[in-house]
């Protein structure tokens, strides 16, 4: 049974499977989470990922850890809320799918995601979360990896919304 668990944490910590990262699209690094995970992972992450071509919204690339204690990095460039009138909650929505369907199809056992869009990008909180926590016990039903699924929360904010949506 995948089990989802709700941590305070910095990702860039974690010893995991993977970390998703809430990329740019050029997945050369940004702000918030993006430039905190190429920092702990080392030059080598940019190096690899100067290859790669970039990234659409919603979909997913994988990557070596580098230097982080995760072994690998799921890059998913998350919408910019612009309002809810630009497909961001189908973009969002993809970040999830698509960052667990790749996490599947490599027997990734555990994962750590943040909460995408969620600073810099905007998008509301409480909305963001439910979008999150719906396709990740979609994606937990019917599957049978990753087997542990962590929501690191690196605010109050965030880990006060997770925790009234787990119960």
């Amino acid at each position: 049974m995948i089990s989802i668990r709700l941590i305070e944490a910095d990702i860039t910590s974690l010893s995991v499977d993977a970390i998703v990262c809430a990329a740019s699209s050029t997945l050369l690094g940004g702000t918030g989470v993006d430039r905190a995970i190429h920092y702990a992972a080392g030059p080598a992450l940019f190096e690899h990922c100067r290859h790669l071509g970039g990234c659409k919204t919603g979909q997913a690339v994988l990557t070596p850890g580098f230097n982080l204690p995760a072994k690998y990095i799921i890059h998913t460039v998350g919408p910019i809320w612009r309002g809810g009138e630009h497909f961001e909650e189908t973009r969002l929505a993809d970040c999830y799918r698509n960052s667990l369907k790749l996490a599947s199809e490599n027997n990734i056992r555990s994962i750590a995601f943040p909460a995408i869009s969620c600073g810099n990008y905007g998008y509301p909180l409480m909305q963001a979360c439910q979008i999150a926590l719906g396709n990740i016990r979609l994606h937990a039903s019917g599957r049978q990896f990753p087997e542990r699924i962590y929501l690191a929360c690196h605010t109050k904010d965030i880990w006060k919304a997770f925790k009234e949506l787990l119960g």
